[in-house]
């Protein structure tokens, strides 16, 4: 029906959700219908359920629901304001989300459509703990995000995390080994310089 009725029937239908909005998006077969209605209704005219979702956010993108309707948010949502305070929300919880089963997808999501700013957040949330996050079976996707996405001073930067290593502590050897790291070793093999790509070679292969 949401996807076919007219505009003013799709706004008084969906005006029958207010007050069951996140009973809704808790529900295997309810949050189909609240992604449903942020596909395919204006964002004026369901404000009631973004305005929901504030103060929600993070729980709700480590939920196996909430994180599908999250990321429907984040493609549809046509308000900027009101989309902004979604991804604040996501962006103060970026660490903790990064290393959950669903709030590793929303992050990711983040990465890849978001605002250049808005990866330098995450990233700079990630910083410093890079080595650990990609040895992580959800992290290490979103920290492969970071690497694919981010500006180049950015990936000089995650690179020079990695590799900045000592004799008692040699990162990119460990990563190599990792189920996880290796393969965002490989994606900075793929990604960085050919002067850089050498360098990391030659290392290896002592």
């Amino acid at each position: 029906a949401l996807e076919v009725i007219e505009l003013d029937q799709k706004t008084q239908l969906v005006l029958e959700l207010d007050g069951h909005v996140m009973r809704c998006v808790r529900d295997q077969n309810g949050n189909h219908v609240i992604q449903k209605c942020i596909e395919c209704v204006p964002t004026e005219k369901i404000q009631f359920i973004i305005s929901a979702f504030r103060g929600h956010v993070a729980m709700l993108s480590t939920h196996p629901y909430g994180c599908r309707v999250i990321q429907r948010v984040l493609e549809h949502c046509s308000n900027q304001l009101q989309c902004q305070c979604i991804v604040d929300e996501i962006l103060e919880s970026a660490c903790a989300l990064a290393q959950d089963q669903y709030g590793n997808y929303v992050t990711q999501h983040v990465l890849e459509r978001g605002q250049p700013h808005e990866r330098s957040q995450i990233i700079s949330k990630l910083a410093g703990k890079i080595v650990q996050m990609s040895q992580h079976k959800y992290a290490s996707n979103v920290v492969e995000k970071c690497l694919e996405y981010c500006n180049t001073a950015e990936r000089e930067l995650l690179i020079e995390e990695i590799i900045g290593q000592t004799e008692e502590n040699d990162n990119l050897l460990s990563m190599m080994k990792d189920q996880f790291a290796n393969y965002m070793v490989q994606k900075i093999l793929e990604r960085c310089s050919d002067k850089r790509r050498e360098v990391l070679t030659i290392d290896q292969s002592y």
